[in-house]
């Protein structure tokens, strides 16, 4: 009853968090809406010899512009402010997303999706500083937990609306960016332009001299750390029907039904990760890989579909504990004068993830022969790398 009335108490600047919590989901529209929208695309665009490469490439280009240009909105944040650059980029985001509803030509449909990409750089940059500047620790971590629980919801939502909108016309699907406007109004109303933490402040009023610097091999660490666990975490999302297809689940259908209850433990792990927050970053961490490689390396040993399946719910638990234990940990790693740019590097660092993780995962498949080869090594991964974080854990363990 104690956590449960702390979790409460810590909730404050509802208006604020609540839109925090959903701007933060408008960069993942980006790719759960686009998914379903593929085959209505590549039809559309049949006389261009292209198109079957140029839409999945079309899909992936804000990934790419995210990785790219997240630390310079860091640096912007951190300079100009959070505020206004929020709402210059949730603006730029409805209207870069929705601008293929006017286009009919591929490669101006990219470059709409490169500017998209520019937008999502600044807005899960700032929205994740603000987290940290909003909220204490405690705080931060309830937000987190709230993001991780919303955010399955949210997707399932979106996938609906995507699916009624590709029916209508071939580029319904971009009529989804178009919530980005409401969102900007509430940002407008409910947010505002955090104050330096007295600490902060302090240095500041002493001399522009005495400004500390930027914590590089810090921010070095966190960027390593974050795109090992997002290489893992890429691994299911992105080959998963692969996987499965190897012990005989070939059917859309059945593979989305096999997968239906696995995926919403991703939820579980939400809730883990809120039980765990009081533990030390390095076990946290741990616990994420240890659950993630077990995960990855039994579906690299499944040998039928209900041990696939049994591997699926430990992988979704480890996934829904991930995000908000790394960008918890972040935020703790930097002060209000460097949190933005801090942020810009983690988000920079899961983006270069994301892109990198397919290649990695099909050099691997490539060299063993099999995509469930290719699972059982990222998991031996994480696995190795659980063992190094929960080491480093117990080591530093107060008495």
């Amino acid at each position: 009853m104690n956590r449960i009335a702390d979790f409460y108490r810590s909730l404050t600047l509802r208006p604020q968090g609540v839109t925090i919590v959903i701007a933060a989901f408008l960069p993942i529209i980006a790719i759960v809406a686009m998914g379903p929208a593929v085959p209505a695309m590549i039809q559309h665009f049949a006389n261009d010899p292209d198109a079957r490469a140029k839409v999945p490439a079309m899909i992936g280009a804000p990934g790419l512009a995210m990785a790219l240009l997240a630390p310079f909105a860091g640096l912007l944040a951190d300079r100009f402010g959070r505020r206004r650059l929020l709402l210059i980029c949730t603006a730029f985001y409805g209207v870069f997303g929705s601008a293929p509803l006017f286009l009919d030509n591929l490669d101006q449909i990219y470059w709409s999706r490169i500017l998209l990409g520019v937008s999502e750089a600044g807005i899960l940059t700032v929205v994740n500083t603000l987290i940290g500047d909003y909220w204490d620790e405690d705080g931060r971590k309830n937000w987190l937990f709230l993001q991780g629980l919303l955010g399955p919801f949210l997707a399932g939502f979106v996938a609906l609306l995507v699916g009624f909108a590709t029916k209508t016309q071939w580029n319904g699907v971009f009529l989804v960016y178009l919530v980005a406007f409401p969102i900007w109004a509430a940002m407008l109303v409910w947010l505002f332009e955090p104050k330096p933490e007295p600490r902060a402040e302090e240095t500041l009023h002493q001399s522009d001299a005495s400004k500390t610097p930027f914590p590089m091999a810090r921010a070095a660490f966190i960027a390593m750390i974050t795109f090992f666990v997002s290489l893992l975490y890429y691994v299911f999302i992105i080959n998963g029907s692969l996987v499965f297809s190897e012990i005989g689940v070939t059917d859309p259908q059945t593979y989305a039904q096999t997968i239906f209850i696995p995926q919403l433990f991703i939820l579980l792990g939400a809730l883990f990760f809120r039980l765990n927050a009081g533990r030390s970053h390095a076990v946290q961490i741990g616990s994420v890989l240890l659950l993630m490689g077990m995960g990855l390396a039994a579906m690299g040993l499944a040998q039928s579909v209900t041990a696939m399946a049994a591997a699926l719910i430990v992988q979704q638990t480890a996934a829904g504990m991930a995000v908000p234990t790394l960008i918890g940990w972040t935020q703790t790693k930097f002060d209000f004068t460097h949190r933005g740019f801090g942020m810009g590097v983690w988000t920079a660092a899961f983006f270069l993830g994301q892109s990198q993780s397919p290649r990695l995962v099909h050099l691997i498949d490539a060299q063993t022969g099999s995509m469930q080869g290719a699972f059982l090594i990222a998991g031996a991964a994480g696995l190795a790398g659980a063992v190094v974080a929960l080491g480093i854990g117990l080591i530093r363990r107060p008495a």
